[in-house]
């Protein structure tokens, strides 16, 4: 028998909450098919954001308290938040699912980054290939990609990735994916191949959450993605993206952010919650 510290919780899911909340209503099977429409649609239906962390409130990875932050709630969160519950949702419907690590570089090519960015590798009952699963970026894919040396420069929709294989520390294996934007291609984050467990997220989790030197700990950042449009909130700061690499950003006021947060995040936050987070913001500008 498996210690269930290794699994996901997938058979106390509320799967059917789950599939009614991104609107999924295709085969339940463990096929391609239904992989890539449900990494679509919770890609697309449940937002990126640290607002917990912002508020002055802690981040759980119970997926009670996931479920109901970001099903019954509809809420959003960010990676580890997302990926309990997809990695849950996927060995319920009898997917192979392995949790993996990746360091977020963002262009960085000075200092090692912790690796905090949780992914999961993907199989099917269908056939052998591996499939990386990025629901928790914030910014796609809209699908799966294959995990293959020969995947190169690819396109998901009308956004633009590339993977490289590399050779890590000791001759370890080492990917890196590529996405297109503003800036031209900019390496997004490096990730192995080893295995991460629930335990090794909260350990992940409670630095991202806590650490002064977390860029979740010192200001808003939600964001929201879309076939033809990224919409980010940094700080103060509303970005939009598009597939070209075009895009535009406008500093909003304070009071602004909760109306703009449920008018294109869907995030409806109570009276009380808006009020701490434009106080917490600052004044108008």
């Amino acid at each position: 028998m498996t210690d269930p510290a290794y699994r996901w919780n997938g058979a106390v899911l509320d799967l059917d909450a789950y599939l009614t909340r991104i609107g999924f209503d295709g085969e339940r099977a463990p096929t391609t098919r239904t992989l890539r429409r449900l990494v679509h649609l919770h890609t697309t239906t449940i937002p990126f954001e640290n607002l917990e962390i912002i508020l002055g409130r802690g981040i759980a990875l119970d997926l009670e308290t996931l479920q109901d932050k970001l099903i019954r709630r509809r809420r959003g969160g960010y990676c580890y938040e997302n990926v309990g519950v997809f990695a849950a949702v996927l060995e319920r419907l009898g997917f192979g699912v392995t949790g993996l690590s990746g360091r977020v570089t963002m262009g960085a090519t000075e200092g090692l980054r912790p690796a905090t960015h949780a992914l999961l590798r993907v199989t099917t009952g269908e056939d052998d290939r591996i499939w990386m699963v990025d629901v928790g970026f914030g910014a796609g894919p809209l699908e799966p990609y294959e995990l293959t040396e020969s995947a190169g420069e690819f396109a998901l929709g009308r956004w633009r990735f590339r993977l490289e294989r590399r050779v890590g520390e000791l001759g370890a294996d080492l990917w890196a994916l590529h996405q297109f934007g503003r800036d031209g291609w900019i390496e997004r984050y490096t990730f192995t191949t080893d295995p991460q467990y629930r335990i090794d997220y909260e350990v992940g989790n409670h630095f991202v959450s806590t650490s002064p030197r977390s860029p979740f700990t010192t200001r808003p950042f939600v964001q929201r993605f879309h076939p033809d449009v990224h919409y980010v909130i940094d700080g103060a700061t509303l970005i939009t993206e598009y597939p070209d690499g075009s895009g535009d950003t406008r500093e909003l006021e304070s009071a602004e952010l909760p109306k703009i947060l449920s008018e294109i995040f869907d995030i409806d936050l109570d009276a009380a919650d808006a009020a701490s987070l434009v106080e917490r913001i600052g004044p108008a500008r």
